[in-house]
């Protein structure tokens, strides 16, 4: 950062104390927000809504690397499952179903840092608590969609969120795009223009070339 010519205003930023890294990822959260919406409506992968992919990238970017944080991610997801399953016989209502799922989560995710902390892996042991709160909560998510849904349904939406997700990791990572956005800040501003282009998305998601191809093609 010392060697990098900053734009005025993120030199005010700075001498009012905000720190560089702050600035930077609240920069990007536009730009990772029209990723996500370009993708859904172009695309048509849904995943779990905006918010949940945008917050797990951004848990992603505050764990000790992305394999840490696709861990934990699964890790929930998979124990999720589970408990849910688990807890079927018992007939429960959804909001104290959900807060047992949480805690056997929360058990594992903890058993998960031990485990990692006795294999010497100290990036997993020393991750913290910002980010595996949020992948904890995405247990409630997932619970929903499959109550809604079902398995399935909720199962391919988790593997969206997980892949946009990780995507959306690499480009808020990006040492090109940080160095832009240092220089350029404004730039955040495009994201205005093309959100309103594709809220006027009116022709096929790519995904759905494929789902009615039979149809398209009988026209």
């Amino acid at each position: 950062m010392n060697t990098l010519q900053l734009s005025p205003i993120i030199e005010f930023f700075l001498s009012e104390g905000v720190p560089f890294e702050t600035v930077i990822l609240i920069l990007m959260l536009p730009i990772i927000a029209t990723f996500i919406a370009f993708l859904r409506q172009v695309f048509g992968i849904k995943a779990f809504g905006i918010y949940t992919p945008l917050i797990v990238t951004f848990a992603f970017l505050a764990t000790n690397g992305i394999k840490y944080g696709v861990a934990i991610f699964v890790a929930v997801i998979v124990v999720g499952m589970i408990i849910r399953f688990a807890l079927r016989p018992f007939r429960l209502l959804y909001l104290p179903r959900v807060a047992i799922m949480l805690t056997f989560v929360s058990l594992f995710i903890l058993a998960l840092l031990v485990f990692g902390g006795n294999m010497h892996r100290t990036g997993l042991a020393s991750v913290s608590i910002f980010p595996i709160l949020i992948m904890i909560t995405i247990v409630e998510k997932f619970v929903t969609v499959q109550i809604e849904k079902g398995n399935r349904a909720a199962v391919i939406l988790a593997l969206e969120t997980l892949l946009i997700s990780v995507f959306g990791f690499y480009i808020a990572s990006s040492t090109w795009l940080i160095t832009f956005l240092a220089q350029y800040p404004w730039a955040v501003l495009i994201t205005v223009p093309i959100n309103i282009f594709l809220g006027k998305w009116t022709g096929l998601r790519i995904s759905e070339y494929f789902r009615f191809r039979q149809v398209i093609k009988n026209l």
